[in-house]
């Protein structure tokens, strides 16, 4: 099959882009390099440097490329800026997305897989772990936008019948995961201990997620290239919460650093604990993470010390 992935010069992305080419897709990858990178792209993948809020050159691309399936990555994924910028924020998630619906209902794909967010849509969750019947009370408006587009897939489904999943990630960590922003912990936390300096734990170090190592979660795309997970949504995590403290002494433990880390005051938008339920996941699609949290920093410490002590 032709796969079209959005984003797929970032971090998880550019995974699912290598492992659909080892399976012998064709992969056509849209990325506008805002947060991407280029040296992630697959050779062997067509790239067009294009933002999915630009509806004239995507649908270019859609004219020629034809996709059997849409994968779509690209997303605005800061929580803290999603609060100071909630228009920009919306631009991107909210409009981006439609123009990719749009384009997928006219030109016919037949499915179309949406990363959504667990960590953001639930809010501050009263049972732990979360399963996909629990309220939806974001705290953010990243979690806004992101959500948003699930009701709109919902409805190209029943307007159109248009195939689509739903894919809730928890944190998702491992090699190519980008130190500059908020939400990848890992990567921070590994690139400021190999250079001797020390990170900021935002609040007091309780505060907890779900972490679940990249390779796992791009079976979990693979899964549901088809017709399984129809119009469903699915939680993917291990159901299991980890603070940042353990975080940080996991990381510093794999780096065999001594470092300690600075405390710093709890950045609004943000929750204070959840973990996600995937026994659906589970039941309906095979799915179940592999790599424990103590494996998957070995291997992600492993690609960052690589990276920067070169």
């Amino acid at each position: 099959m032709k796969v079209l992935v959005t984003g797929g010069a970032g971090f998880i992305a550019s995974h699912l882009a290598d492992q659909l080419i080892a399976d012998k897709h064709q992969v056509v990858v849209v990325d506008n390099l805002s947060t991407g990178k280029k040296e992630n792209i697959n050779q062997r993948a067509t790239f067009y440097h294009v933002d999915i809020c630009d509806a004239a050159s995507l649908e270019e691309v859609f004219k020629k490329e034809r996709p059997d399936v849409v994968n779509h990555h690209a997303a605005h994924v800061n929580v803290r800026k999603s609060v100071e910028m909630p228009v920009y924020d919306a631009t991107i998630n909210i409009l981006g997305s439609l123009n990719l619906c749009e384009l997928s209902r006219k030109y016919e794909v037949k499915k179309f897989i949406y990363v959504s967010t667990g960590g953001a849509v639930y809010g501050e969750p009263k049972d732990i772990p979360v399963k996909e019947s629990c309220p939806i009370e974001p705290l953010c408006q990243y979690g806004v936008s992101k959500h948003t587009v699930e009701h709109y897939l919902n409805v190209f489904y029943k307007l159109y019948n248009m195939n689509f999943t739903v894919l809730r990630y928890p944190n998702v960590y491992g090699p190519r995961q980008s130190p500059h922003g908020e939400a990848g912990v890992v990567a921070i936390f590994s690139e400021l201990i190999l250079h001797n300096k020390r990170p900021t734990i935002f609040g007091n170090g309780s505060k907890t997620r779900d972490y679940v190592y990249v390779d796992d979660i791009i079976k979990a795309n693979m899964l549901v290239m088809g017709n399984i997970g129809k119009g469903e949504i699915y939680n993917l995590g291990w159901g299991k919460q980890i603070s940042d403290l353990d975080v940080f002494s996991t990381v510093r433990r794999a780096l065999g650093s001594n470092v300690e880390p600075i405390f710093g005051l709890k950045r609004p938008g943000e929750i204070d604990h959840i973990s996600l339920d995937s026994t659906k996941a589970q039941h309906e699609l095979l799915w179940k993470p592999m790599f424990t949290f103590e494996e998957g920093i070995r291997l992600a410490t492993q690609y960052y010390r690589k990276l920067w002590k070169a």
